[in-house]
């Protein structure tokens, strides 16, 4: 049984969470760690929903802030992603593991904070999730606004994705659709006799080469919108004429349009083509504004820049609550055979998140 120590090194906590294995739909073992340490914080009040636990603090403070992150990782391969490996020396050290980067690096942070921290100058919400690396339906996050919206509720959120140590506002949302040409099959010797569907969708793809993606500032961020054909399918032997062709698109829209916005756009650059909508995830707006992300900013330094992604920040953009990407390791190594977290990024986004909490950059 793994006894993890919430008060100690951040880093050494960073590498006792990683080599609790937790791929999607086995965080139990990680969870009841992590529950067992908090419910000896007096200073906070734990709640457990499945595998998610809420842990409040509740002060009276004027503002409440939530800080989450997920617990599970993508599965393990054949390369040795376990137990957590460390090379380097001192401040130097990098920690290399499934989950280094993604994200048990803000959860050590966040877990490290929550038992330090006992007089934040905010109310805090802590929050520790599971199944993020799968599908929505199965959620902790989405689960737990579903159940208890209550216990998401807050003036900002902070969600510890790896950022490199930089803030990164809001997320973009996502949109895919399937775009569907309709033709008549026969013979390719005869071709006049039938109908290519193929070739008719050369307009659509002509569209999208002549696309030029909107650039929009949000609460002081510039987003870059994307819209892409991703996938075409159709043909049925190398002797037929197709009678049938769909080409996917996946449309990465800023998040200054809602769903409704995101789906208007994309039927107004569609129109004259037979479409469906897939699937839609709206984004979420940074609220860079808010005098409680002021106050982080403050706190943490550095140029804000956009999530280009989509993150679970959205989820709380839902709830009407503003919410930035904040946390150690960067996201270009996330899932990846050699996933890896430096020890100095874990360490300055302690600093920098215990600054803010405690209001030690007033």
């Amino acid at each position: 049984m793994t006894e993890l120590e919430l008060t100690g090194d951040v880093v050494e906590l960073l590498r006792d969470l990683v080599d609790i294995e937790s791929v999607s739909g086995n965080e139990g073992p990680i969870t009841d760690a992590i529950e067992r340490q908090l419910r000896r914080l007096e200073h906070l009040e734990t709640t457990r929903i499945g595998n998610v636990l809420v842990a409040r603090s509740n002060l009276g403070r004027p503002s409440r802030i939530v800080v989450a992150g997920h617990t599970d990782t993508v599965p393990l391969t054949d390369e040795p992603n376990l137990p957590c490996r460390i090379e380097g020396s001192g401040e130097d050290r990098v920690l290399i593991g499934r989950g280094t980067c993604d994200m048990k690096g803000g959860v050590a942070v966040a877990l490290n904070l929550a038992a330090t921290i006992s007089e934040p100058v905010h109310d805090v919400t802590w929050i520790f999730y599971d199944n993020e690396e799968v599908e929505a339906s199965r959620n902790g996050l989405n689960r737990l606004a579903a159940e208890r919206p209550d216990l998401l509720a807050g003036d900002f959120a902070v969600l510890g994705e790896p950022t490199g140590g930089r803030i990164e506002g809001g997320c973009q949302g996502t949109m895919r659709a399937v775009v569907s040409f309709e033709g008549t099959a026969a013979h390719s010797a005869r071709a006049w006799l039938g109908k290519n569907a193929i070739h008719d969708a050369g307009e659509l793809l002509a569209r999208l080469q002549a696309y030029a993606p909107e650039q929009p500032w949000v609460d002081g961020l510039q987003y870059h919108e994307g819209l892409n054909a991703v996938r075409i399918n159709g043909g049925i032997a190398g002797n037929v004429i197709p009678d049938r062709c769909e080409v996917e698109l996946n449309y990465r829209f800023a998040p200054d349009k809602d769903a409704d916005a995101a789906t208007d756009y994309l039927a107004d650059f569609l129109h004259g083509f037979d479409f469906r909508v897939t699937d839609l995830a709206p984004g979420a707006r940074p609220g860079l504004d808010q005098p409680a992300a002021q106050g982080f900013l403050a706190a943490v330094g550095g140029d804000p820049r956009p999530k280009h992604g989509w993150t679970d920040v959205a989820r709380f953009a839902a709830l009407g609550v503003p919410a930035v990407n904040f946390g150690p390791a960067e996201p270009t190594k996330a899932h990846t055979d050699d996933e890896c977290c430096p020890a100095a990024q874990v360490y300055a986004c302690r600093d920098a998140m215990a600054r803010w909490l405690t209001g030690a950059d007033r």
